[in-house]
């Protein structure tokens, strides 16, 4: 899961022509933990710390039943991107 948060982060910073140092800055963190976050290969990140991210980036984070198929709106929205 935490892979698959980072890989939307890394897009959606990508659409927004940002670097991960450019991340970094704005959230008080080293180039280095976005690396690690957009990898999933992050030790220890706190929930407030990966909401603070998906606020600058425009994203936001749902919560939903596991194994649940998806919404026809979640659906859509995979589209979209």
């Amino acid at each position: 899961m935490l892979y698959e948060i980072g890989q939307q982060i890394k897009l959606a910073r990508k659409e927004r022509k940002m670097s991960q140092a450019d991340l970094a800055t704005m959230l008080g963190m080293s180039r280095t933990t976005i690396s690690q976050i957009e990898n999933g290969s992050v030790q220890d990140i706190g929930v407030r710390k990966i909401i603070r991210i998906l606020e600058i980036l425009g994203l936001e984070l749902r919560i939903r039943p596991a194994g649940r198929p998806p919404t026809l709106d979640e659906l859509r929205e995979e589209e979209d991107r």
